[in-house]
């Protein structure tokens, strides 16, 4: 269950939350939430989302029941430490699209003080660890996993099932290329 009072928040260094799950299982809301929680405190945000990541908009981060909050697009992960100035927290959406310099980014800019969120797929449309989610997990010091609901049982979904053809690992889409499926119902079709 998550925290709502991080206990260490008074403390001088940052620490790094990370918000993972399937698709349509309400990370970038709970991002959001977050981060309108941070602003409601007049504390400030610095909000980074990957160039490839333009489903819904090109300079935000938009969930998929549309709620947004307006955010820096960058190439790589690298680019948010040359654009901070001193803000209390600094967030990262659909992590799984950087690459691994972002775990040192994360723990850069928590060194410095700030409280880092990081939202992204802890795995891939065939269940496999996707890009740097797994070593982020391991230096997060608090850790969500949300939920979707299996589409087929309504059961917990476990993973994003991709419904068009393409092997790659990467393919941007939402609803009409994924959904949402619980173990049992994935190993039905995949196997």
């Amino acid at each position: 269950m998550f925290l709502e009072h991080f206990p260490m928040e008074s403390r001088q260094y940052g620490w790094i939350e990370v918000i993972c799950g399937s698709m349509f299982s309400g990370k970038t809301e709970e991002l959001i939430r977050r981060l309108k929680r941070v602003e409601f405190a007049n504390q400030q945000v610095l909000l980074f989302k990957p160039k490839i990541d333009n489903r819904y908009a090109d300079a935000a981060v938009v969930s998929h029941k549309g709620s947004s909050l307006d955010a820096i697009v960058v190439d790589s992960a690298k680019e948010a430490l040359a654009r901070w100035k001193n803000e209390r927290v600094v967030a990262f959406d659909e992590a799984q699209f950087f690459d691994q310099e972002i775990i040192s980014v994360c723990t850069q800019f928590a060194k410095k003080g700030a409280r880092v969120i990081v939202a992204g797929l802890d795995m891939d449309y065939l269940g496999k660890p996707f890009g740097p989610m797994p070593e982020l997990l391991c230096i997060a010091e608090y850790v969500t996993k949300v939920h979707a609901i299996c589409v087929s049982c309504g059961n917990l979904a476990y993973i994003s099932h991709r419904t068009v053809s393409g092997s790659e690992q990467v393919m941007v889409g939402a609803i009409e290329k994924y959904q949402p499926l619980c173990r049992g119902c994935y190993n039905k079709i995949a196997h």
